[in-house]
This record gives structure tokens, sequence and C-alpha cells, in this order.
């Protein structure tokens, strides 16, 4: 893979990241935007977002990604929204949402964007959800959104979509739970990979490729550092986590985690 740009943007600086169809964007906190393009295996430096941001919610559908809330570099919390287009590669903002937050989650579903917990103006833990609606153009609040999935004074919620349905980690049981989106609570599905651990919910990844659920991560008692990465396609039943790839690490945990789906073209004849 190609490397980071040490000389602009360096190893030690904040970073996050987000896929958007088969490209990946990394932010470094007050420093930029990095565009890259895998199939080309090649960087393009990219305008910043109308409001530079860390610690934003975020979510892709197709080629285009969307930030949300956040703090910017004077440490003021955001309420506003950009989407960024990996084709036009261009940003527009889209209206702010109803309440600025910090260490959110976002995911895309049913068509909407959804931007779910974080911690508000007094660094209150916010329970609350908002969802986006496009035809509409308006944010919708969802009070209560993360109760239930035991969501405390830590990291951001730990969530992913696959078919259309949200997917969370409890950190405090080590349970994954499924959201119920008529009743607005979470109902318990299974256990995580016993080999995985997490300070509070930092140092694991949880993400969706396709129809699975990937979580990544390590044992928190491991001597040299691993990490492992396991798979599950829902199917309404408990998890059964299928190790699918392992390696030696430093540090046996992830500061951030991206999965890009790419699949090869074919051509008939």
């Amino acid at each position: 893979m190609p490397k980071i740009i040490k000389d602009v943007f360096p190893r030690d600086s904040y970073k996050e990241s987000i896929a958007v169809g088969r490209d990946l964007l990394v932010f470094f906190k007050g420093k930029g935007v990095e565009h890259i393009q895998f199939l080309q295996m090649r960087y393009i430096r990219t305008d910043p977002a109308n409001y530079p941001r860390y610690l934003f919610g975020s979510a892709s559908a197709g080629h285009k990604a969307y930030l949300a809330g956040g703090t910017d570099n004077y440490g003021r919390l955001l309420s506003s929204v950009d989407m960024y287009d990996s084709v036009e590669r261009g940003w527009e903002p889209l209206p702010s949402m109803n309440r600025a937050r910090r260490q959110c989650s976002g995911v895309f579903m049913d068509g909407k964007l959804f931007v779910i917990g974080g911690k508000g103006s007094n660094n209150e833990e916010l329970t609350c959800g908002e969802e986006y609606d496009f035809e509409l153009g308006s944010w919708r609040v969802i009070e209560n959104m993360t109760e239930g999935l035991n969501v405390k004074d830590y990291a951001p919620p730990i969530v992913a979509v696959v078919s259309n349905e949200l997917y969370g980690c409890d950190y405090a049981e080590k349970n994954v739970k499924r959201y119920d989106k008529e009743n607005n609570r979470w109902i318990t599905i299974g256990k995580w990979p016993v080999n995985v651990s997490s300070m509070n919910g930092w140092g694991i990844g949880f993400k969706a490729c396709a129809d699975k659920l990937i979580i990544i991560g390590g044992p928190s008692s491991s001597i040299h550092g691993m990490l492992e990465l396991h798979s599950w396609v829902p199917d309404g039943r408990s998890p059964a986590w299928n190790l699918i790839a392992s390696k030696r690490s430093t540090r046996g945990s992830v500061y951030h985690a991206t999965i890009i789906s790419i699949v090869a073209e074919s051509t008939t004849e």
C-alpha cells in the first residue's frame, strides 16, 4: 500500500479515516486531507472541508462521504455537516444538526444519514441520535437512541450497518446488539470474539463489509501483540465468528480502521 507522506503529515499526527467508494480519505488534525486512490495506488491532494474538524462522526454511501459534528481547530464544538464527492473532488455543506456534538458515530441506513451519541457542549453524554432525510433536507432527533448500548463517557458508539440493519458493540458486556428501529431499543444477539479486548471501547474496529460484520482487535494479555480479524454474516442467530486473518502487532489494538470493498471487474466477449 502507498505510505502516508511523512514530511507533510507527521506520523504522530492525530488521524481519522473513512472509505468512500473505492477510495480512502485520511484526515489529519489541523493539517488537511489526503484522498487515496487504491486502484491507481496514488495520493490526491484535496481541498480542506468547509469546516476543518476532528472527533467527528462519518458515514459514506457510493462515492459520497459525510462528516458531522466534531471539534474545530480552536476547540469549538460543531453541529455542521459536510459532504465530500470523491468523483468531483469537492465539498458541499448540508444543513446543520439540531445539536452540536463530538466523539459521535455516523452510519448510512435506509437511504438516510444517522449521527449517534457523542458529547455535548458541557461534555455531557448525549444519548440521542439524529436522522437526516435527504428528500426533506432536514434533521430529526431520536431521543435515547444509545440507551441499552452502555456508552458511558468513553469511546464513541461502536456501530455498523449490514443490509440496512444497525448493529452495535456493548464494550461493557462484550455483547453484539441489534437496533430495533420500530421500538428504538437494542437487542442482545450474542458475544463478540473471545480473543478481542478493548479499553472502554478503544482499541477495536467494528465495520461492515458487504453482507458481513468485521471485528478487528486482539487480546489485552498478548505479550508480543496480535491483531485478529473476525467476520460473521448476520443471520438472525447468535454470532458464530470466523477468524479470517491475524498478524503480529506492536500494540495488539487499533487506533482506527477502515474497510474498502473492491470487487474485481470482469468483461465478457
